[in-house]
């Protein structure tokens, strides 16, 4: 039976629809709301029409995503025009005047008081009567929105000012939780079905920069003190890695693959970024990472045409990421942030000229996760089955899932063979669009 079954049989308050754009860290601060909102009675519903509350993460991280937040605000309202809406995330922190005025908005949280963005809207929405009755918190939030995997906050805001990064603005000072309180979380996640946790921050290698401890503290602890089978991390900055980072992986609950974003591989690129990381000291973290782990998974970020981007510099860059090889790229073609250093280098690069070096990125990103999916051809792998499926033609279901180090698989089995949320070993067979296609063993 689906955990969430009996939801249909309560009588609750209200039906609220969450939305989030953005990074893994906005997904991790929904599902930290849609607790809250259960734990006071209220039901989550993944159909914005049923709701009578929306909340809407934003994102600013480009100029693009401020777009989209803008238009998803505009769609929700346009959609369901009677449901309560209440805005939070980076747009809304750096906007806030602009969002407050966009259609149906009803509320604006901003980062600073997201903790209590559910007392809030209660509060000031007068949406606060005590409902019929209330929930376990957290008991059916993920599943309700279908997630097999829990995003777990362990870590806000960030101490650097990389030139063209607008979400250490909205984010503020670091804050970092403490390990008590995540290993609790993670606990209560487990022992409501949850097979996976991913822990995510703005600078997640800065964690207990402020409460005298590091990473590796942090999850050999959650190593320690949960029984969660599978532990993954999210984006995490190539530099100030704990001793001991890389050892960590030798436990296999912690999934190998890491998302390291090196944003350009030419190092006065680099260093007009404001990053830390110089490219022969990335080449060291992914070495240490493949020669820990066979078949480690480095997937990373690539900002293309960064003022004042030459073609040798942009030459440069291509051959390091050949060289590298990595087996998913994000690429994203610079547009300037109001409010960051960046904005105002000289040299902008002409649009055509981005477009252009985005196409050949786009194409060699495609070459190197091609080889790195046929890479893995052949192995058995523990893959967690999510409840997304496809029904095939020929009656047989499609089930799709994720392998330690984060390769999308499929795989067929009869209509009425149940494997959501089950972690079940497969062979990989062979390299499908997109996907890797495999086999139950």
């Amino acid at each position: 039976m689906r955990l969430n079954s009996h939801l249909h049989f309560l009588n609750l308050d209200m039906q609220i629809h969450l939305k989030t754009l953005g990074c893994r860290l906005n997904e991790a601060e929904l599902e930290t709301w849609a607790q809250a909102f259960q734990a006071k009675g209220h039901a989550i519903t993944r159909h914005v029409h049923e709701a009578q509350l929306v909340v809407v993460n934003s994102c600013a991280v480009t100029q693009d995503a401020v777009k989209k937040s803008k238009q998803l605000i505009r769609r929700i309202h346009r959609d369901n025009p009677q449901a309560k809406l209440v805005v939070s995330g980076c747009y809304a922190t750096l906007n806030e005047t602009e969002a407050a005025q966009l259609m149906g908005v009803d509320l604006i949280v901003g980062n600073q008081d997201k903790n209590q963005l559910v007392e809030k809207t209660l509060a000031e929405l007068n949406l606060d009567s005590m409902p019929a009755m209330s929930t376990e918190p957290g008991e059916v939030s993920l599943f309700s929105r279908g997630r097999q995997r829990a995003f777990i906050k362990v870590q806000d805001g960030c101490r650097y000012r990389c030139t063209f990064c607008i979400v250490t603005v909205a984010r503020g000072e670091e804050r970092s939780r403490s390990i008590q309180e995540v290993v609790d979380e993670i606990n209560s996640l487990h022992a409501q079905g949850i097979q996976e946790a991913v822990i995510t921050g703005v600078h997640l290698g800065g964690y207990g920069s402020e409460i005298d401890s590091n990473l590796v503290e942090l999850i050999q602890a959650i190593l320690q003190q949960t029984d969660i089978p599978r532990l993954r991390m999210g984006s995490l900055e190539p530099w100030e890695l704990p001793d001991g980072f890389f050892a960590l992986f030798k436990n296999s609950r912690l999934m190998p693959h890491l998302h390291l974003p090196l944003q350009s591989g030419s190092d006065s690129v680099l260093r007009r970024m404001a990053r830390r990381c110089k490219t022969e000291e990335f080449a060291q973290l992914v070495n240490q990472a493949r020669a820990t782990i066979p078949g480690f998974n480095v997937t990373t970020d690539i900002i293309v045409g960064f003022p004042g981007e030459t073609e040798e510099e942009w030459q440069e860059s291509i051959e390091y990421i050949t060289k590298i090889g990595f087996g998913h790229i994000h690429i994203f073609s610079y547009s300037p942030r109001e409010g960051t250093k960046a904005a105002s280098l000289p040299q902008p690069i002409e649009n055509e000229v981005k477009r252009r070096r985005s196409r050949e990125l786009h194409e060699l990103a495609e070459t190197l996760k091609q080889r790195f999916l046929a890479e893995n051809i052949g192995r058995e792998d523990w893959v967690l089955w999510e409840g997304q499926t496809e029904t095939l033609p020929d009656g047989q279901v499609r089930y799709f899932g994720y392998t330690p180090n984060y390769l999308r698989v499929a795989c067929d089995v009869a209509a009425g063979e149940q494997l959501e949320n089950q972690i079940l070993p497969a062979r990989l067979t062979q390299v499908e669009t997109g996907v890797i296609g495999a086999v139950l063993v």
